[in-house]
């Protein structure tokens, strides 16, 4: 693999010395440049889905008729119907707190993960797929559920059995089952759940009692019910997947049991899982002229829009109880959680400290999933690479951290020419813990798990530290990636 590696370095040595060349001209430029330039940030990004016949039938899931961008149809919106959709009161409120951007993937698109498009799921935090009526491929089932394992909030909206709306013989209930065992990542129940194929006409569904919940007490506000108008419940199987936890149930329900749970959550891999059972709570009762719309958004009966919009932060990366790269809780809070933001590369460089072009998507060494990895040298020179990440351990808790190395190496025999060192540091000026030590000798086809005990760091703020030593003429590549620092 040394002839990419050489060009990326001979580049980067050229661009340093145009720097130096040319340094004057390119100060006096940036400022217009940076000025001309108006890209959109926030913390949280998310994807509104609109290719499985969301607007079929009476259905009306957008957030905006403007595709992608709602901001194209009012960029400053402050009421739900400054956009148009049934779904507009979820994205105004969203947008409204300057925290999230929001896209939607337009009907027609295909549904891609570690693709190069500007809506691959690669480029998001939460995927929304609000009611889905036509069957994903093959292939983009297989793009859900790698976005999910690679840390990604997937929210699902089901509706009752028979809800076919664009008649082709799938509804919702289907659809979503479909999706859960034949989706070529895991067919097993990955999420520890299953759509009833049932049809409530009417209910309130109650909340658990969970003062800790982030969905159920979010920064939205708490959350107490829900209501059903034709919709589903779901049969849990935490032996399917441990995580799995109904948050609301139908009237009567046993919320210790396995079945009449109306929302639930879970994790897959390092992302996170939500699923409602209808599609009327997240109605606002706008949207196109000519449908059927029910307001379930502001119904008395429910807390519908604080469900929504608390489910949504926990997805994108908010709160604790499992998924998706997030700081806990201050004090011993240690319920079973992955802490690295994006583990697995696959929104680039997002929460990582890394040298230039070391996490890539480049085809020179594949990726253990996904398309992105951490490729720490493999130049055949003298060379340093770094990757870091700092982040908090909770007190009193078992920490443990695992990560997939690949090796090849030019070099032969068992002398360490070049190294890989896995490191933790704690307090500011501390001896870095080394936790892991690889050389060329390791060399070996495919990934390998290796993990590492860091309990003795509970309580604390460390950077952990992966840096790759290249010493000699022949390259070595140390390839990363699907890592974890999971607590409990």
């Amino acid at each position: 693999m040394l002839r990419a590696r050489t060009s990326r370095l001979a580049a980067a040595a050229l661009a340093s010395l145009g720097m130096l060349a040319t340094g004057a001209l390119a100060e006096a430029q940036a400022a217009p440049v940076a000025a001309s330039a108006a890209p959109r940030a926030a913390a949280h990004r998310v994807l509104f889905d609109n290719t499985e016949a969301e607007t079929a039938g009476n259905a009306d899931w957008v957030v905006s008729t403007s595709q992608p961008d709602p901001l194209g149809e009012d960029p400053s919106p402050s009421a739900e119907t400054d956009w148009t959709g049934a779904l507009s009161s979820w994205g105004v409120a969203l947008q409204r707190t300057g925290d999230y951007t929001l896209d939607t993937l337009p009907s027609g698109s295909s549904i891609t993960y570690g693709g190069s498009g500007a809506l691959d799921l690669k480029n998001f935090d939460t995927f929304v797929l609000p009611e889905p009526n036509i069957r994903f491929t093959a292939a983009e089932k297989t793009a859900i559920m790698k976005f999910v394992q690679g840390g990604g909030g997937l929210f699902l909206v089901s509706d009752h059995t028979g809800s076919d709306r664009n008649n082709d013989g799938y509804d919702s209930p289907k659809v979503i089952n479909d999706l859960m065992t034949d989706n070529g990542v895991d067919d097993t129940d990955p999420f520890g759940f299953s759509v009833d194929s049932v049809d409530i006409s009417s209910g309130t569904p109650r909340a658990i009692s969970d003062s800790a919940n982030p969905v159920l007490n979010g920064a939205f506000g708490k959350v107490t019910g829900s209501t059903i108008a034709d919709g589903t419940t779901f049969t849990l199987d935490p032996g399917d997947n441990p995580d799995v936890k109904g948050l609301l149930w139908k009237a009567g329900a046993n919320t210790s049991g396995t079945t009449g749970a109306f929302f639930v959550t879970s994790t897959f891999g390092s992302g996170r899982v939500a699923v409602w059972g209808d599609s009327s709570p997240i109605d606002d009762g706008t949207g196109h002229p000519g449908d059927t719309l029910y307001d379930g958004w502001n119904d008395p009966d429910g807390t519908n829009a604080a469900l929504a919009l608390n489910a949504t932060a926990w997805l994108s990366g908010e709160g604790s109880a499992g998924g998706g790269g997030t700081t806990p809780p201050p004090g011993g809070d240690c319920d079973a959680r992955q802490l690295l933001a994006n583990p697995g590369f696959e929104s680039g460089a997002t929460g990582w400290n890394a040298s230039a072009k070391v996490i890539t998507d480049s085809a020179d060494e594949a990726a253990r999933s996904g398309s992105y990895k951490a490729w720490l040298d493999g130049y055949g020179a003298a060379t340093t690479d770094t990757l870091s990440q700092t982040l908090a351990l909770p007190a009193d808790c078992a920490a443990r951290l695992s990560y997939w190395l690949h090796i090849d190496t030019a070099e032969t025999g068992s002398t360490a020419y070049d190294t890989l060192k896995v490191q933790v540091v704690g307090a500011p000026g501390a001896v870095p813990d080394t936790v892991g030590s690889w050389s060329n000798a390791d060399a070996a086809s495919g990934y390998q798990q290796h993990t590492a005990d860091l309990g003795g760091y509970a309580g604390q703020s460390v950077t952990l530290r992966f840096t790759g030593t290249e010493g000699s003429k022949l390259q070595t590549s140390f390839v990363l990636d699907d890592t974890a620092l999971t607590v409990g």
